[in-house]
Parts: structure tokens; C-alpha cells; sequence
């Protein structure tokens, strides 16, 4: 492996192997090259504190006596190079035409290894990663090509909404709580995210749609707490758009009723 400062997880196991980063090239032998490369549909990758997540990174690989396939693909943080992603050396690729296909590489994330993994804070490796790949032709042509896509890999958050009381006259006023939490990669448990901007939203009964009403900083321990005026049945829930390093999240809307 080559092209980044990392501990990667042999095979699954504990085994763990140092290596070091060197600067981006690209360089091979022949006219094979990486024309398009797609990471998880085009969605971001989103760790949390226990759940397995494997993902898909597509290469559409060209050359004029077709392609062989791919010899190596790993993904790491652009900034600092760390990663805890794994590939096993397993792909596939799918002929497109005489000349093209797309193979697919699937990586490896298990949160249990990720304490382990590094010798920084490991959430400080949430962020933009990029992908490293070599490709191979019919013809024995290959090309080492450095940084082919970049995606954001982010700790999972979870939030929560609670309205209090539930049920009140029109024109009563209403509590509007919750909490914001992310994933913390060095001791893999939830802790509050504190700091941040959330959107109060609101569903009217019968309607397809919510609107935000408000925006909430949220406190101490990631807490929300706000008040509102009832002034319709329906549904309140709490909305945080994200960050470059911590996913989006939509809490499940708490039910409001009129007397």
C-alpha cells in the first residue's frame, strides 16, 4: 500500500501494519486510465459506534484492448492520510464495450477497530477522504492513479424530539425539547454535540410537508429545549443539516393534539 500514513487491518483481523505517506502522483505504463470513479452511490459514509458498513467504490476504467481489472484501491482522509477502511482485494468488473468497464471494489469499515487504528484522535479522521487506485489492461498496460474521487466519511448522529405536554387548547404554549448527539470514534459511545444550529420544523395535520419555524442552538450535552405557540394539531421535529465531519439527521416527529 502506498500514498498515506495509516494502520490497516489485515484481513479483518487485529494484525495491524504501519505505513507512510508519500506524495500524490500518477504514473503507470500504457493508455489505461480511470475515467470516472463513484464512491457509495454518491452519498456520504456514515460511521457510527458498533453497526459494520461495507460500501462500493465503482472505477470505470478505460483502454484499448480492454481492461483487466484492478490491483489496488484504498481510501484515506485527504488532510491528515490516516484511515480505518480495509479493501480485501475483491472485485468485480462489468464490461460496458470493447474498451470499458466498470469495477467495483468494496471497503470495509468496523467501528470496533477503529480506537485501534491510529495513533491521533480518531474522530479527527472524519472528514473529505480520497481514493487511491491502480488499474490494469488486457494488454499488461497499468496506471497508478492517486486521488480519482473524493467523499466525505461522517459520524453518525442521532436526535430526539419531545413535546411537552402533548395535548393543549389552541393557543397554549408548548415545551419543544430534544438532544443531538454523534458518534465518538475513540471510546465508540454517543456524546452530546454542543455548539450547534438544529431547525425547529413543523407539520400541520394533513399536510405532506414540514416548514421550519425556528432555528436552536443546542446547549449543554447537545441539548434542545424551546417554546411555541399551538396554534394547529400536527407533528414537531427537529432537523440538523450536518457538517463536514458529522452526518445529517432527522429526528422522528412528536405528535402535538388540540383539545
Amino acid at each position: 500500500m502506498r500514498g498515506r500514513t495509516a494502520w490497516v487491518a489485515a484481513g479483518g483481523a487485529a494484525a495491524l501494519a504501519l505505513v507512510t505517506a508519500t506524495g500524490a502522483h500518477a504514473e503507470g505504463r500504457g493508455d489505461v486510465r480511470v475515467v470516472k470513479t463513484v464512491v457509495n452511490g454518491g452519498g456520504n459514509v456514515i460511521v457510527g459506534t458498533s453497526k459494520t458498513i461495507k460500501y462500493p467504490i465503482d472505477i470505470t476504467v478505460k483502454d484499448n484492448s480492454g481492461v483487466k481489472g484492478l490491483t489496488h484501491v484504498s481510501t484515506f482522509n485527504k488532510t491528515n492520510a490516516y484511515t480505518f477502511a480495509t479493501w480485501n482485494d475483491d472485485s468485480s468488473c462489468t464490461k460496458k464495450s470493447a474498451t470499458t468497464s466498470v469495477c467495483r471494489a468494496t471497503m470495509t469499515i468496523d467501528p470496533a477497530w477503529i480506537p485501534d487504528s491510529d495513533d491521533i484522535d480518531s474522530n479527527k479522521v472524519a472528514g473529505v477522504w480520497r481514493v487511491d487506485a491502480t488499474v490494469k489492461a488486457n494488454d499488461g498496460d497499468y496506471w497508478i492513479s492517486d486521488d480519482v474521487a473524493e467523499y466525505k466519511v461522517e459520524r453518525a448522529a442521532q436526535l430526539t424530539t419531545v413535546i411537552t405536554p402533548a395535548r393543549v387548547t389552541k393557543g397554549a404554549k408548548v415545551t419543544v425539547t430534544g438532544k443531538l448527539s454523534r458518534a465518538n470514534w475513540e471510546d465508540l459511545k454517543y456524546h452530546g454535540f454542543t455548539g450547534q444550529q438544529v431547525k425547529l420544523q413543523f407539520r400541520k395535520k394533513g399536510a405532506a410537508h414540514y416548514s421550519t419555524v425556528k432555528t436552536v442552538t443546542t446547549g449543554d450535552a447537545g441539548k434542545l429545549t424551546t417554546k411555541v405557540t399551538a396554534t394547529s394539531a400536527g407533528s414537531w421535529r427537529w432537523y440538523f443539516p450536518g457538517t463536514t465531519t458529522t452526518s445529517r439527521k432527522v429526528s422522528v416527529g412528536d405528535v402535538l393534539n388540540l383539545k
